[in-house]
C-alpha cells in the first residue's frame, strides 16, 4: 500500500498481526473475511449491509458492456478522464456493494481504498476482490473516523451517501481533509429544490418505515410493489407524473433505460428499502454543500446539477486548498 493505514483516534500506524490491525500502543482492529473493521459492526448504517447483501449485484454494469449506466454517471459526475487515473490514489467513502468500485478498478488503473460503514462490505469484497487484487484496498470504518492519515489521497469521491450521515458538513470536512492539498474531492446527494422537496410520502412515512424491522418492512415493499409500479405507470401515462411523489415507492423515471420487467421490479424493491428504511435522510441544497466545501478548506471548482442518464444529479466538486 502506498497510503498508511493508521488508528483513527491517535493517528499511530496500524500493522496485520494474524486476524487484527495493532497500533504500538496495542490499540487491536479485527480483520474480519480479510476486510479491517476500523468501527462497531453494529451502526446506523445496517440497512445498507442489508440491502446490499441481499442486492448485491442488481445495480452493477453487466459484464462486457462498454459503458453501462454506473460507469456513465459515475464518470459524468466526476467528470475524470479515466487514463489520467493510473497510479493516483483514490478514496471512495459509503461504497455499498461496490458498484463504483467496479467501475474505477476495471476503467482505470488508481489504486482505490474504498471505505464503508456497513458490512455492505461483504458485498464489495465478493463482487470485486478479483478485478485487481494489488489495487483494492477495503476497510469497514465511519466517514467520521477513517484509518488513513489526512492529506493521503489524490482524489476523494462520495456518491449516494452524505445524505445518509447524521452530520452533513462534517462529513463533508472528513472527506476534504483526507485529500492531498490540491486533491479533488466530489460529491453528490439528496438535493432541496423547493417547498414541495419534503413534501411526498417519502418524508411523510418515513419517522414510521426507519423504525420499523428490516425484514419487516423488505417484506411489505416487496409484498406491494407490484400495484406500486403498475400506478406509478399509469399516473406517468396520464400525464400526472407529479402525483406519483404521493405513491410509497422510488421514482421509476430515474431508472436507467432499457431494464427488463424483473429488473425493473428487483430495482423498484432495492431502491425503495434504500428510500425508507435509512436512519438518515438529510437532503441539501447545492449553495449550502458549496459553502460547506469552502469552510472545510476547498475551492469550488463546481457545484450544480450533472445530467446522468438517471436524471439530473446535485453535485459540488473542489480542490483542497492547504
Amino acid at each position: 500500500m502506498t497510503v498508511a493505514i493508521v488508528n483513527p483516534a491517535t493517528g499511530k500506524l496500524l500493522e496485520r498481526e494474524g486476524d487484527w490491525l495493532v497500533d504500538e500502543d496495542g490499540a487491536r482492529f479485527p480483520v474480519v473475511n480479510d476486510v479491517p473493521r476500523i468501527c462497531e459492526l453494529e451502526n446506523y448504517a445496517g440497512s445498507f449491509g442489508t440491502q446490499w447483501n441481499i442486492f448485491r449485484e442488481t445495480q452493477l454494469d453487466r459484464p462486457g458492456v462498454e459503458e453501462g449506466p454506473t460507469e456513465r454517471r459515475f464518470f459524468a459526475e466526476t467528470a475524470w478522464n479515466p487514463a489520467e487515473l493510473a497510479g493516483l490514489d483514490v478514496l471512495e467513502v459509503g461504497s455499498g456493494a461496490g458498484r463504483f468500485s467496479q467501475v474505477v478498478l476495471s476503467r482505470t488503473k488508481a489504486n482505490l481504498y474504498s471505505v464503508d460503514y456497513s458490512t455492505a462490505v461483504e458485498a464489495n469484497l465478493v463482487n470485486n476482490s478479483d478485478i485487481a487484487p494489488g489495487r483494492f484496498h477495503l476497510f469497514q470504518a465511519s466517514i467520521y473516523d477513517m484509518p488513513f492519515p489526512d492529506g493521503s489521497f489524490d482524489k476523494v469521491f462520495c456518491l449516494g451517501v452524505l445524505q445518509h450521515t447524521p452530520d452533513f458538513e462534517r462529513a463533508v470536512q472528513s472527506l476534504v481533509k483526507k485529500a492531498k492539498p490540491g486533491g479533488e474531492i466530489v460529491v453528490d446527494f439528496y438535493c432541496i429544490r423547493g417547498i414541495w422537496t419534503k413534501f411526498s410520502a417519502k418524508y411523510l412515512l418515513r419517522p414510521f418505515t426507519r423504525r420499523m424491522r428490516q425484514e419487516r418492512l423488505l417484506g411489505i415493499i416487496k409484498g406491494n410493489i407490484g400495484w406500486l409500479i403498475r400506478a406509478h405507470n399509469g399516473l406517468a401515462r396520464l400525464k400526472l407524473g407529479a402525483l406519483t411523489r404521493f405513491l410509497p415507492i422510488v421514482d421509476l423515471r430515474t431508472f436507467p433505460k432499457g431494464l427488463g420487467a424483473e429488473q425493473l421490479r428487483e430495482w423498484a424493491v432495492l431502491d425503495t428499502f434504500d428510500v425508507y428504511s435509512p436512519e438518515y435522510d438529510n437532503p441539501q441544497r447545492i449553495s449550502a454543500v458549496a459553502k460547506m466545501f469552502s469552510r472545510a478548506g476547498a475551492k469550488v471548482a463546481f457545484a450544480g446539477t450533472v445530467e446522468t442518464g438517471y436524471g439530473p444529479a446535485a453535485v459540488v466538486r473542489g480542490n483542497r486548498v492547504s
